[in-house]
């Protein structure tokens, strides 16, 4: 069916709003952190009177702004790399071996997803709390347990996307490659992860992103040294006078890595997320 002259005018027309919605809060972001704070403050205006970069100067000084990066790219980094470990292996004996439980092992992981993430928030921490006073292992407040608490929600779904994925890859491709005389680990390696590529680089983001922009848990099962940018955020509107333009400049700065990373790998990441839909 061919779309009408008035039709595509409408699609233009809502396109465009929709883009507006969208960039709209982004360009205030850009706006704010070039501003004077005193201009932020007494006036409002969508062009800057005066430019400067003082916030992206001053922002490192008022917080320790460097340090929640480094605790940030920490946990993500450690979350997304065990993500893919565990999920790939996971999803490959799901997709390839027949074992009893199978079924309920994937309707276990898919229900994960239907309980809501404030659900587990006190069990975890009553969890960590009683490992740490029977057998020492201190969780609460370590980046370890936030990368744990981060794996509870980002393993689940790689590893019920990536058992899409690997189904849709021909069993034909390993069959031969045993026959040649590799091992089952090695037609894994050599066969079935390059081609499951773009599936393993849209659970990474996945679960980097899951990590990097977390909020509730980081504010409960961190302390002050080891809390995350998420919450580092939240220092420079409990001053005696909010830096505003300070936060909107640390918001742009720790949007960089999440936005270079997304653009850097988007064709993976959208040739991922839709490969496993079709079986």
């Amino acid at each position: 069916m061919r779309e009408t002259t008035a039709g595509r005018w409408v699609r233009r027309v809502a396109l465009t709003l929709i883009g507006i919605f969208t960039l709209l809060p982004v360009l205030i972001i850009l706006d704010t952190s070039v501003k004077p704070l005193s201009e932020v403050q007494n006036t409002f205006s969508w062009v800057p009177k005066h430019i400067t970069l003082d916030a992206y100067v001053q922002m490192w000084q008022t917080v320790p702004l460097a340090h929640y990066f480094l605790n940030s790219i920490i946990v993500s980094v450690c979350s997304a790399a065990i993500s893919v470990v565990l999920a790939t292996l996971g999803a490959y004996a799901v997709s390839r071996f027949a074992f009893a439980g199978r079924r309920l092992f994937s309707f276990a992981v898919l229900s994960t997803q239907m309980f809501p993430g404030i659900l587990f928030l006190l069990p975890l921490y009553l969890i960590f709390i009683n490992l740490q006073r029977y057998l020492g292992v201190p969780l609460s407040g370590s980046l370890f347990g936030l990368i744990i608490t981060y794996l509870t929600f980002a393993l689940p779904f790689s590893i019920w996307m990536l058992i899409g994925f690997f189904d849709t890859i021909p069993r034909e491709l390993e069959e031969a490659a045993l026959v040649d005389g590799t091992t089952r680990w090695g037609a894994l390696w050599r066969i079935v992860l390059p081609v499951a590529r773009p599936g393993i680089i849209a659970v990474a983001i996945f679960a980097y992103m899951t990590a990097w922009g977390e909020v509730l848990f980081a504010s409960v099962l961190t302390t002050e040294s080891t809390r995350t940018l998420a919450i580092g955020l939240q220092e420079y509107a409990t001053r005696d006078v909010t830096d505003w333009n300070q936060i909107m400049a640390a918001s742009v700065v720790v949007s960089v890595p999440v936005v270079a990373g997304f653009l850097a790998v988007q064709r993976f990441l959208i040739r991922g997320l839709t490969a496993g839909a079709v079986k």
